[in-house]
């Protein structure tokens, strides 16, 4: 009987049918936030508005830009309001999106200290002046090598930041292969590795397609 690869997940989040082996670390580095300038919030990743959350609640009275599905959903979750969603979520379609319904706001990217997408650049070129406030850092999980995924094995990858870790951490092996939550994080894998992209950027779309290269369907 064939055995079936395991299904390694480098999210800080455990999902059933996958071995947890979280790579980053978040660290809320700002006590206060200003919206003194601003009408409008964007924010890329729940990390950012569960931490936003943390610093001043009053981040639910000001609307925000969603970028991702499970932003939204944490921004709804938590209580605030989402007046856009866009359905690009990468590179200068997302800044022309924005550009185009936001000329006339200003809005306030609550993000962390490192980010794969200039969203400042892009915008400005779409005629928006983007205000930053970074308010939380990660940091890499170190591992011994005795815990690296044995060869054959299906990883995970829910950020650019989680392929930067575990190449930290471990050598990457030919017989990987690589689930990547999208398009921006696929930039950041080895050259010549195998990998697929999830049908949307979300982690539960991660795990079904690993399953399904796990069970030889796909």
């Amino acid at each position: 009987m064939k055995v079936r690869p395991p299904i390694y997940l480098l999210s800080p989040l455990a999902k059933k049918d996958t071995i947890p082996l979280p790579m980053i670390t978040f660290e809320t580095v700002s006590d206060s936030i200003d919206f003194s300038r601003c009408d409008t919030l964007m924010f890329t990743s729940k990390q950012a508005v569960v931490t936003a959350e943390s610093v001043d609640p009053k981040w639910k009275t000001i609307p925000s830009i969603a970028i991702g599905s499970a932003t939204k959903k944490q921004i709804e979750r938590l209580g605030g309001s989402v007046i856009f969603h866009p359905t690009h979520f990468y590179g200068k379609q997302l800044a022309k999106d924005i550009g185009y319904f936001f000329r006339d706001r200003h809005i306030l990217y609550l993000r962390p200290e490192k980010v794969s997408f200039d969203s400042k650049k892009y915008l400005r070129e779409s005629g928006i002046e983007l205000m930053e406030q970074v308010i939380y850092k990660t940091s890499c999980v170190m591992y011994t090598s005795d815990k690296q995924p044995p060869e054959s094995s299906i990883i995970i990858f829910t950020s650019p930041s989680t392929i930067h870790c575990f190449l930290k951490n471990f050598s990457w092996l030919p017989s990987y292969t690589a689930v990547v939550i999208g398009e921006s994080t696929k930039e950041h894998l080895p050259g010549s590795c195998r990998y697929s992209v999830a049908d949307v950027p979300l982690i539960d779309a991660c795990v079904e397609k690993a399953r399904q290269l796990q069970n030889g369907t796909l």
